[in-house]
């Protein structure tokens, strides 16, 4: 058995354990006995940090989106340029799959989207990420276009992740983000004001 630890430490621990279970058999073959016995935890250890193993799924889809998303957001705030802001934006999302990808897959895998409620957790990852891009295209159009645009820049970094992680291809995530920051640069300079 794991020894005790403070309530925020091993529900955290907890969340680390259950994203590679639910990773390596997906929502439905995982169980809470197995999450349970990874952690080293008895099954009412887990269930006094989540309720049912839905509450857990939920919860681990929510943190995986949020360290996603502050890892973009970090990355282009970081950034000075325009140019440096996308390359910035897209290599941040891509070493996140390189280095989580059960988390790139549970969140943007599609095999929950019959699952309404866990659906709406990834669109709203996929929403804030939008607004962040869209914050940063600095051209002069209306917000409805500017967000249309942060759609499709989001569009090109999850579905190149799904490509590249359903192939199991081995990319150098630095190296891509430059590959497809070319290919997003070249298109939002395009970009003309709107009339």
């Amino acid at each position: 058995m794991a020894s005790r630890l403070p309530a925020p430490r091993r529900r955290r621990q907890l969340l680390d354990v259950a994203l590679v279970v639910f990773g390596e058999s997906g929502y439905h073959d995982a169980s809470m006995d197995s999450v349970a016995e990874a952690a080293g935890v008895t099954k009412p250890v887990l269930y006094q940090h989540f309720g049912s193993k839905r509450k857990l799924y939920l919860e681990l889809l929510d943190d995986v989106g949020t360290r996603l998303l502050d890892e973009v957001t970090n990355a282009t705030k970081a950034a000075i340029h325009p140019r440096e802001q996308v390359e910035a934006g897209f290599g941040a999302y891509f070493r996140f799959v390189a280095d989580h990808t059960n988390g790139f897959r549970l969140l943007f895998g599609g095999g929950f989207h019959a699952d309404a409620e866990f659906a709406v957790v990834a669109e709203r990852v996929e929403e804030a990420m939008a607004e962040t891009i869209a914050e940063l295209i600095d051209v002069d159009i209306a917000a409805e276009h500017r967000r249309v645009l942060a759609h499709g820049v989001v569009g090109l970094a999850e579905g190149t992740s799904r490509y590249w992680v359903s192939q199991g291809l081995q990319l150098d995530p630095d190296r891509l983000a430059g590959q497809v920051a070319e290919l997003a640069w070249a298109g939002l300079r395009g970009v003309r004001p709107d009339a």
